[in-house]
Protein backbone atom coordinates (compact mmCIF):
# COMPACT_ATOMS: atom_id res chain seq x y z
CA UNK A 1 0.00 0.00 0.00
CA UNK A 2 1.57 3.46 -0.86
CA UNK A 3 2.24 6.19 1.72
CA UNK A 4 -0.17 8.46 2.27
CA UNK A 5 2.12 11.29 2.07
CA UNK A 6 0.09 14.60 2.60
CA UNK A 7 -1.94 12.70 5.08
CA UNK A 8 1.05 12.79 7.44
CA UNK A 9 2.08 15.76 6.83
CA UNK A 10 -0.84 16.92 7.75
CA UNK A 11 -1.61 20.70 8.31
CA UNK A 12 1.42 20.99 6.65
CA UNK A 13 1.35 19.23 3.18
CA UNK A 14 0.18 21.96 0.84
CA UNK A 15 3.08 24.44 2.26
CA UNK A 16 5.64 21.72 2.18
CA UNK A 17 4.18 19.90 -1.34
CA UNK A 18 3.56 22.93 -3.39
CA UNK A 19 6.36 25.18 -2.44
CA UNK A 20 8.69 26.63 -5.31
CA UNK A 21 12.29 27.92 -4.29
CA UNK A 22 12.96 31.09 -5.86
CA UNK A 23 16.22 32.58 -4.39
CA UNK A 24 18.16 29.25 -5.47
CA UNK A 25 16.17 27.89 -8.60
CA UNK A 26 16.21 24.18 -9.00
CA UNK A 27 17.74 24.95 -12.28
CA UNK A 28 21.07 25.80 -10.66
CA UNK A 29 21.37 22.71 -9.06
CA UNK A 30 22.88 19.76 -10.18
CA UNK A 31 20.02 17.17 -8.89
CA UNK A 32 20.03 13.36 -8.35
CA UNK A 33 18.98 10.68 -11.27
CA UNK A 34 19.98 7.36 -11.98
CA UNK A 35 22.73 8.63 -14.13
CA UNK A 36 24.48 10.46 -10.76
CA UNK A 37 27.58 8.60 -11.08
CA UNK A 38 28.69 8.86 -14.82
CA UNK A 39 27.56 12.04 -14.72
CA UNK A 40 29.12 13.76 -11.71
CA UNK A 41 31.79 11.31 -10.77
CA UNK A 42 32.88 10.33 -13.91
CA UNK A 43 34.51 13.78 -14.04
CA UNK A 44 36.32 13.95 -11.35
CA UNK A 45 39.75 12.72 -9.40
CA UNK A 46 37.97 9.63 -7.93
CA UNK A 47 40.04 6.35 -9.09
CA UNK A 48 38.29 3.64 -11.01
CA UNK A 49 37.72 1.61 -8.38
CA UNK A 50 35.84 4.43 -6.54
CA UNK A 51 33.04 4.79 -8.99
CA UNK A 52 32.49 1.31 -8.87
CA UNK A 53 32.04 1.10 -5.44
CA UNK A 54 29.51 4.22 -5.59
CA UNK A 55 28.03 2.41 -8.47
CA UNK A 56 27.08 -0.04 -6.12
CA UNK A 57 25.67 1.72 -3.28
CA UNK A 58 23.77 3.95 -5.77
CA UNK A 59 22.30 0.00 -7.15
CA UNK A 60 21.06 -1.35 -4.18
CA UNK A 61 17.67 -1.78 -2.46
CA UNK A 62 14.40 -0.08 -3.06
CA UNK A 63 16.49 3.36 -4.29
CA UNK A 64 18.84 1.10 -6.44
CA UNK A 65 18.87 2.96 -10.02
CA UNK A 66 16.73 6.47 -9.15
CA UNK A 67 19.97 8.69 -7.54
CA UNK A 68 18.80 8.65 -3.96
CA UNK A 69 19.66 6.87 -0.77
CA UNK A 70 18.59 5.00 2.11
CA UNK A 71 21.16 3.95 4.69
CA UNK A 72 20.85 2.85 7.91
CA UNK A 73 23.29 4.11 10.67
CA UNK A 74 24.04 2.32 13.92
CA UNK A 75 27.23 4.36 15.62
CA UNK A 76 24.99 5.04 18.14
CA UNK A 77 25.80 2.47 20.63
CA UNK A 78 29.25 4.19 20.76
CA UNK A 79 28.16 7.92 20.41
CA UNK A 80 25.28 7.55 23.24
CA UNK A 81 25.53 3.89 24.87
CA UNK A 82 24.53 0.95 24.13
CA UNK A 83 21.76 1.07 26.56
CA UNK A 84 20.19 3.80 25.67
CA UNK A 85 20.14 3.35 21.96
CA UNK A 86 19.41 -0.73 22.15
CA UNK A 87 17.57 -0.91 25.91
CA UNK A 88 13.73 -0.55 23.59
CA UNK A 89 14.79 -3.29 21.22
CA UNK A 90 17.92 -5.24 22.79
CA UNK A 91 17.75 -7.78 19.68
CA UNK A 92 19.63 -5.05 17.90
CA UNK A 93 22.74 -5.45 20.15
CA UNK A 94 23.12 -8.20 17.62
CA UNK A 95 24.74 -6.85 14.52
CA UNK A 96 23.52 -9.46 12.65
CA UNK A 97 20.10 -8.59 13.39
CA UNK A 98 20.85 -4.72 12.05
CA UNK A 99 22.03 -6.16 8.92
CA UNK A 100 18.87 -8.22 8.36
CA UNK A 101 16.66 -5.20 9.03
CA UNK A 102 18.89 -2.90 6.49
CA UNK A 103 18.19 -5.95 4.10
CA UNK A 104 14.56 -6.33 4.86
CA UNK A 105 14.23 -2.76 4.18
CA UNK A 106 15.56 -2.44 1.14
CA UNK A 107 18.60 -0.14 2.18
CA UNK A 108 21.10 1.01 0.24
CA UNK A 109 23.80 0.45 2.82
CA UNK A 110 23.99 -0.32 6.61
CA UNK A 111 26.84 2.28 8.12
CA UNK A 112 27.93 1.00 11.89
CA UNK A 113 31.77 0.44 13.88
CA UNK A 114 34.03 -1.75 12.39
CA UNK A 115 33.66 -4.44 15.13
CA UNK A 116 29.44 -4.61 14.66
CA UNK A 117 30.22 -4.87 11.16
CA UNK A 118 33.23 -7.09 11.30
CA UNK A 119 31.48 -10.03 13.54
CA UNK A 120 29.80 -10.39 10.65
CA UNK A 121 31.33 -9.72 7.46
CA UNK A 122 31.45 -13.08 6.20
CA UNK A 123 27.55 -13.49 6.34
CA UNK A 124 26.69 -10.27 4.88
CA UNK A 125 29.28 -8.40 3.11
CA UNK A 126 27.98 -9.47 0.10
CA UNK A 127 24.51 -8.90 1.23
CA UNK A 128 24.60 -5.30 1.52
CA UNK A 129 27.01 -2.54 1.26
CA UNK A 130 28.84 -1.99 4.14
CA UNK A 131 30.06 1.78 5.55
CA UNK A 132 32.61 1.48 8.73
CA UNK A 133 32.58 4.31 10.82
CA UNK A 134 36.17 5.21 11.85
CA UNK A 135 35.91 7.76 14.39
CA UNK A 136 33.62 7.78 17.22
CA UNK A 137 33.02 10.37 20.72
CA UNK A 138 33.58 7.49 23.36
CA UNK A 139 30.87 9.22 25.54
CA UNK A 140 32.64 6.93 28.65
CA UNK A 141 34.03 10.00 30.01
CA UNK A 142 33.36 11.45 33.43
CA UNK A 143 32.29 14.68 33.13
CA UNK A 144 31.26 14.33 29.52
CA UNK A 145 33.44 15.42 26.86
CA UNK A 146 32.93 15.98 23.28
CA UNK A 147 36.07 15.11 20.66
CA UNK A 148 35.80 12.45 17.47
CA UNK A 149 38.44 9.89 17.80
CA UNK A 150 39.83 7.49 15.35
CA UNK A 151 38.67 3.96 16.23
CA UNK A 152 39.54 1.78 13.15
CA UNK A 153 42.17 2.20 9.96
CA UNK A 154 40.69 2.56 6.24
CA UNK A 155 42.92 -0.72 5.77
CA UNK A 156 40.72 -3.05 8.05
CA UNK A 157 37.68 -1.23 6.39
CA UNK A 158 39.48 -3.02 3.15
CA UNK A 159 39.56 -5.92 4.61
CA UNK A 160 36.10 -6.68 6.13
CA UNK A 161 34.44 -6.17 2.74
CA UNK A 162 33.10 -2.65 3.16
CA UNK A 163 32.60 -0.50 0.13
CA UNK A 164 32.71 2.75 1.63
CA UNK A 165 33.82 5.06 5.14
CA UNK A 166 32.35 7.46 6.98
CA UNK A 167 33.51 9.55 9.98
CA UNK A 168 32.28 12.91 11.57
CA UNK A 169 34.36 16.35 12.13
CA UNK A 170 32.54 18.39 14.88
CA UNK A 171 33.05 21.75 13.36
CA UNK A 172 33.26 24.87 15.63
CA UNK A 173 35.00 22.27 18.15
CA UNK A 174 38.26 22.80 20.34
CA UNK A 175 39.23 19.50 18.41
CA UNK A 176 37.93 20.30 14.73
CA UNK A 177 41.41 21.08 13.20
CA UNK A 178 42.76 18.01 14.63
CA UNK A 179 39.75 15.69 13.07
CA UNK A 180 39.84 17.73 10.13
CA UNK A 181 43.29 16.39 9.77
CA UNK A 182 42.55 13.26 10.98
CA UNK A 183 39.58 12.61 8.54
CA UNK A 184 41.11 14.00 5.37
CA UNK A 185 44.36 11.46 5.89
CA UNK A 186 42.08 8.72 6.06
CA UNK A 187 39.47 9.62 3.08
CA UNK A 188 42.48 9.83 0.79
CA UNK A 189 43.52 6.48 2.00
CA UNK A 190 40.09 5.10 1.31
CA UNK A 191 39.91 6.50 -2.64
CA UNK A 192 43.17 4.72 -3.03
CA UNK A 193 41.79 1.91 -1.60
CA UNK A 194 38.67 2.41 -3.90
CA UNK A 195 36.41 3.07 -0.83
CA UNK A 196 33.86 6.18 -1.20
CA UNK A 197 33.60 8.69 1.76
CA UNK A 198 30.80 9.89 3.92
CA UNK A 199 31.31 12.73 6.33
CA UNK A 200 29.00 13.51 9.06
CA UNK A 201 29.37 17.23 9.23
CA UNK A 202 28.05 18.09 12.46
CA UNK A 203 28.37 21.34 14.51
CA UNK A 204 29.56 21.49 18.29
CA UNK A 205 30.04 24.45 20.56
CA UNK A 206 28.62 24.97 23.58
CA UNK A 207 28.04 29.21 22.33
CA UNK A 208 26.08 27.92 19.30
CA UNK A 209 22.99 27.39 21.28
CA UNK A 210 21.78 30.48 22.90
CA UNK A 211 18.67 31.35 25.16
CA UNK A 212 16.52 32.47 21.96
CA UNK A 213 18.17 29.79 19.77
CA UNK A 214 20.28 26.50 18.87
CA UNK A 215 22.15 27.36 15.99
CA UNK A 216 23.51 23.80 15.87
CA UNK A 217 21.27 23.34 13.05
CA UNK A 218 21.24 27.04 11.36
CA UNK A 219 21.44 26.54 7.51
CA UNK A 220 24.21 29.16 7.01
CA UNK A 221 26.52 27.43 9.73
CA UNK A 222 25.40 24.16 8.79
CA UNK A 223 25.85 24.87 4.93
CA UNK A 224 29.04 26.02 5.63
CA UNK A 225 30.20 22.61 7.36
CA UNK A 226 29.15 21.19 4.52
CA UNK A 227 31.07 23.57 1.97
CA UNK A 228 33.96 22.26 4.08
CA UNK A 229 33.07 18.88 4.30
CA UNK A 230 33.41 18.63 0.18
CA UNK A 231 36.46 20.53 0.01
CA UNK A 232 37.72 17.18 2.11
CA UNK A 233 36.36 14.90 -0.50
CA UNK A 234 33.28 13.58 0.66
CA UNK A 235 31.44 11.74 -1.58
CA UNK A 236 28.16 12.10 0.13
CA UNK A 237 27.68 14.95 3.16
CA UNK A 238 25.44 13.56 5.73
CA UNK A 239 23.88 16.68 7.71
CA UNK A 240 21.04 17.50 10.06
CA UNK A 241 17.94 19.23 8.57
CA UNK A 242 18.05 22.68 9.73
CA UNK A 243 15.39 24.42 11.68
CA UNK A 244 16.78 28.16 11.54
CA UNK A 245 18.96 30.82 10.40
CA UNK A 246 20.99 33.66 10.94
CA UNK A 247 23.78 31.83 13.19
CA UNK A 248 26.51 33.89 11.95
CA UNK A 249 24.66 37.39 12.49
CA UNK A 250 23.38 36.06 15.86
CA UNK A 251 27.15 34.99 17.34
CA UNK A 252 28.85 37.65 16.08
CA UNK A 253 31.57 35.78 13.93
CA UNK A 254 32.86 34.78 11.02
CA UNK A 255 31.44 36.17 7.55
CA UNK A 256 28.67 35.78 5.64
CA UNK A 257 26.37 37.64 3.55
CA UNK A 258 22.92 39.58 4.04
CA UNK A 259 21.82 38.16 0.29
CA UNK A 260 21.69 35.02 1.95
CA UNK A 261 19.04 36.12 4.59
CA UNK A 262 17.11 38.29 1.99
CA UNK A 263 17.02 37.08 -0.99
CA UNK A 264 18.33 33.47 -1.47
CA UNK A 265 16.73 31.83 1.70
CA UNK A 266 13.15 32.04 3.52
CA UNK A 267 12.05 30.90 6.27
CA UNK A 268 10.30 27.77 4.66
CA UNK A 269 12.61 24.41 5.56
CA UNK A 270 12.69 23.68 1.96
CA UNK A 271 14.84 26.81 1.11
CA UNK A 272 16.92 26.08 4.38
CA UNK A 273 17.78 23.16 2.94
CA UNK A 274 18.53 24.34 -0.32
CA UNK A 275 20.93 26.11 1.35
CA UNK A 276 22.75 23.31 2.84
CA UNK A 277 22.41 21.45 -0.85
CA UNK A 278 23.99 24.53 -2.66
CA UNK A 279 27.01 24.40 -0.50
CA UNK A 280 27.75 21.11 -1.28
CA UNK A 281 29.04 22.17 -5.08
CA UNK A 282 25.45 23.08 -5.68
CA UNK A 283 24.76 19.09 -5.34
CA UNK A 284 27.83 17.85 -7.38
CA UNK A 285 27.90 16.08 -3.78
CA UNK A 286 25.11 14.72 -2.82
CA UNK A 287 23.19 15.70 0.70
CA UNK A 288 21.79 12.80 3.06
CA UNK A 289 19.80 14.47 6.01
CA UNK A 290 19.50 12.89 9.48
CA UNK A 291 16.43 11.52 10.76
CA UNK A 292 17.18 12.12 13.86
CA UNK A 293 16.62 10.67 17.55
CA UNK A 294 13.20 8.61 17.83
CA UNK A 295 10.39 9.64 19.82
CA UNK A 296 7.80 7.17 19.89
CA UNK A 297 4.17 7.29 18.02
CA UNK A 298 5.03 10.55 16.10
CA UNK A 299 7.93 9.55 14.51
CA UNK A 300 6.60 8.03 11.40
CA UNK A 301 5.24 11.37 9.85
CA UNK A 302 8.44 12.90 11.28
CA UNK A 303 10.46 11.06 9.21
CA UNK A 304 8.00 11.51 6.23
CA UNK A 305 8.54 14.94 6.73
CA UNK A 306 11.97 14.98 6.75
CA UNK A 307 12.77 13.06 3.16
CA UNK A 308 9.79 15.25 1.49
CA UNK A 309 11.47 18.38 2.45
CA UNK A 310 15.43 16.96 1.60
CA UNK A 311 13.89 15.40 -1.83
CA UNK A 312 12.25 19.07 -2.72
CA UNK A 313 15.14 20.79 -2.20
CA UNK A 314 17.64 18.34 -4.27
CA UNK A 315 18.74 16.52 -1.25
CA UNK A 316 20.19 12.56 -1.69
CA UNK A 317 17.98 10.64 0.46
CA UNK A 318 17.93 10.33 4.05
CA UNK A 319 20.46 8.37 6.70
CA UNK A 320 17.69 6.39 9.58
CA UNK A 321 18.79 4.86 12.57
CA UNK A 322 16.87 4.76 15.78
CA UNK A 323 13.75 5.61 14.39
CA UNK A 324 13.96 2.20 12.64
CA UNK A 325 16.10 0.27 14.72
CA UNK A 326 13.97 1.20 18.28
CA UNK A 327 11.04 -0.38 17.59
CA UNK A 328 10.04 -4.23 16.46
CA UNK A 329 11.55 -5.09 13.03
CA UNK A 330 8.22 -5.26 11.27
CA UNK A 331 7.27 -1.97 12.02
CA UNK A 332 11.40 -0.32 11.52
CA UNK A 333 11.14 -1.69 7.57
CA UNK A 334 7.61 -0.15 7.35
CA UNK A 335 9.14 3.43 8.73
CA UNK A 336 12.12 2.56 6.06
CA UNK A 337 9.64 1.71 3.39
CA UNK A 338 7.59 5.16 4.19
CA UNK A 339 10.78 7.04 3.44
CA UNK A 340 11.62 5.70 0.33
CA UNK A 341 8.08 5.85 -1.12
CA UNK A 342 8.93 9.79 -0.99
CA UNK A 343 11.55 9.47 -3.22
CA UNK A 344 9.96 6.92 -5.58
CA UNK A 345 6.83 9.10 -5.40
CA UNK A 346 7.56 11.06 -8.62
CA UNK A 347 4.67 13.24 -7.46
CA UNK A 348 6.90 14.99 -5.27
CA UNK A 349 8.86 17.00 -7.33
CA UNK A 350 11.86 19.47 -6.97
CA UNK A 351 10.58 22.42 -5.40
Amino acid sequence: MATDIAGLLGDEAEELLTHECKGVPRDELVLPGPDIVDRVFRDSDRPVPVLRSLATLYGTGRLGGTGYLSILPVDQGIEHSGAASFAKNPAYFDPANLCELAIEAGCSAIATTLGGLGVVARRYAHKIPFIVKLNHNDFLHYPNTYDQVMFAQVAQAADLGAIGVGATIYFGSEQSDRQLQEVSAAFAEAHRRGLFTVLWCYLRNPAFKTKDADYHVAADLTGQANHIGVTLEADLIKQKQPENNGGYVALGFGRTDPLVYDQLTTANPIDLTRWQVLNCYAGRIGLINSGGESRGAGDLAQAVRTAVINKRAGGTGLIVGRKAFQRPMAEGVALLHAVQDVFLDPSVTIA
